[in-house]
């Protein structure tokens, strides 16, 4: 029984995907050369095509850059107060809606900048916040 339990094994787990695994690392070859990946460590290469899943929520707001506002205008602190009092999965959630993601690709945290820009719109009780992924600005009404 165990001879048998051991081939079923491995047939399903490898004999029976030889062949597709075959012809998609080929593909895969093809596309992103092994040579170019083999300079990076598994976790680097992890780092780099899924981005970093843990974050220093301080940094983010360190590394913040204001447009029509200074860092203690009031409105400011009261953003970074409420952001910081969110549970992790809301302030992931607030990635994707500033950068388009929940994670964060390359050197991390620590280089990632965004914007919070004052929209100067007529009446700022009637407009509600807005960010462009594509230059990581956060639209926030005063």
């Amino acid at each position: 029984r165990k001879e048998y339990v051991d081939l079923y094994v491995n047939y399903v787990f490898n004999k029976s995907v030889q062949k597709p695994f075959k012809d998609f690392m080929q593909g895969f070859l093809r596309g992103c050369p092994a040579r170019s990946w083999k300079m990076f460590f598994p976790e680097e290469l992890q780092v780099l095509l899924q981005g970093y899943t843990t974050f220093d929520w301080h940094l983010l707001e360190k590394n913040a850059i204001y447009s029509e506002y200074e860092k203690l205008d009031q409105t400011i602190k009261n953003f970074w107060a409420v952001f910081h009092k969110l549970p992790e999965d809301k302030k992931r959630m607030f990635l994707a809606f500033l950068s388009g993601s929940d994670r964060i690709t390359g050197y991390g945290l620590g280089c990632f900048r965004f914007c919070i820009a004052d929209p100067q719109v007529e009446n700022p009780n009637e407009s509600s916040p807005y960010a462009s992924t594509c230059s990581l600005t956060l639209f926030l009404p005063r």
